[in-house]
């Protein structure tokens, strides 16, 4: 295997959301060459903004964005709060403080008060800045031989010759990858508990009365989060219109997760209707099943981790690593993993050790 200190590494990192797009950022700026694949049409991950197209009752055709996944997020951690100082400064994040209907759960105190703009996709498109991106291109199967690693697409081979491997996928997925080659990493990933979210989005009439908050957390029933999309920074606001993001609880997705979607739709409709005390005049609306929303981990504070066989060039990052999960837990970890990529191999090089799911870490 190639050092990374003495030549440049060409590496396939999978995945584009913020572990996998943060990752490629810190190896192509220390001189490697990186490719990234995903299975969607562009980057961004669970920072999603949905493109709707509808027809208003005019009959006039109509665009409307949704952030239909993580809602915003916050910086704990000296060094995310660096990061995202820069990012403020550049113009990729803004600061966002929702009010917050004193009816639900109270905010937490460092978040969300983070929020990509124009769109949520657009932190991980500036980390990809520079690097070979390759979309709705999902990696089926690795293999590896003298050659270095092959990745294989469902119906072709999607490239080869690849020193490293990075997976940034959601643990479910990464142990499917990983099964034939490190069976260990696989069994942990397997472990990785992520939780369902149903989402639901739609533009609807205003409410009767002005609402005088932008976020809400019922404590009981369907929904854990209801959102006002337009009052959002830097998202479209139309007089007379309310662009609604409805996040159902991580018990109830999983209660229901095979159920058709016009009734998840119908059940979150009506449990917004029931929070708002009124009928709510639908325009269009429109589901998103995720399947894999959010880490089922918790930690006082956020930590990175992750795993790197040396041997073997594969590594795996991810949120589920990244003790709080979310997106500063993604990012941590993401750079965890390339700084031990990057650092000259001599011997076993441990990663920051941090509670399960961690993985011995094999040089």
């Amino acid at each position: 295997m190639k050092s990374c200190s003495i030549v440049s590494w060409h590496v396939a990192v999978i995945g584009a959301g913020v572990a996998g797009a943060t990752c490629a950022q810190a190896l192509h700026e220390a001189g490697h060459g990186v490719r990234v694949f995903d299975k969607a049409r562009g980057p961004g991950g669970r920072l999603a903004t949905r493109r709707a197209l509808w027809v208003d009752a005019l009959g006039q055709g109509r665009t409307t964005r949704f952030d239909h996944g993580a809602p915003g997020f916050g910086a704990r951690s000296p060094a995310f709060r660096r990061f995202t100082e820069h990012a403020l400064q550049a113009g990729w994040l803004a600061r966002w403080a929702p009010a917050a209907d004193s009816r639900g759960l109270a905010l937490a105190a460092d978040g969300p008060g983070l929020l990509p703009v124009p769109d949520m996709p657009t932190l991980c498109s500036q980390f990809l800045r520079g690097v070979d991106a390759y979309w709705a291109s999902p990696v089926s199967a690795l293999r590896r031989g003298p050659g270095g690693w092959q990745l294989q697409g469902p119906n072709a081979l999607l490239g080869e010759g690849f020193d490293a491997v990075v997976l940034a996928l959601p643990p479910a997925q990464a142990g499917a990858l990983l099964a034939d080659h490190h069976r260990s990493w696989a069994r942990h990933a397997a472990l990785a508990l992520m939780q369902p979210c149903w989402t639901l989005m739609g533009v609807a009439a205003a409410p009767t009365a002005a609402l005088g908050w932008d976020i809400a957390r019922p404590r009981t029933g369907p929904l854990a989060w209801v959102q006002r999309n337009d009052t959002r920074p830097g998202r479209e606001q139309r007089a007379g219109e309310a662009h609604w993001v409805l996040h159902a609880r991580p018990a109830w997705s999983r209660l229901h997760l095979e159920q058709p979607a016009e009734w998840v739709q119908a059940q979150l409709q009506a449990a917004l209707a029931d929070w708002l005390g009124e009928t709510v005049p639908w325009h269009y609306a429109v589901t998103h099943r995720w399947r894999y929303a959010m880490p089922q981990v918790s930690a006082s504070e956020p930590s990175g981790q992750g795993w790197w066989d040396a041997a073997l060039g594969l590594g795996v990052c991810g949120d589920f690593l990244g003790g709080g999960g979310g997106v500063e837990g993604a990012w941590l970890s993401a750079r965890a993993l390339a700084a031990t990529m990057t650092r000259p191999v001599t011997a076993a090089v441990p990663l920051p050790q941090v509670a399960w799911p961690a993985a011995p870490v094999e040089a």
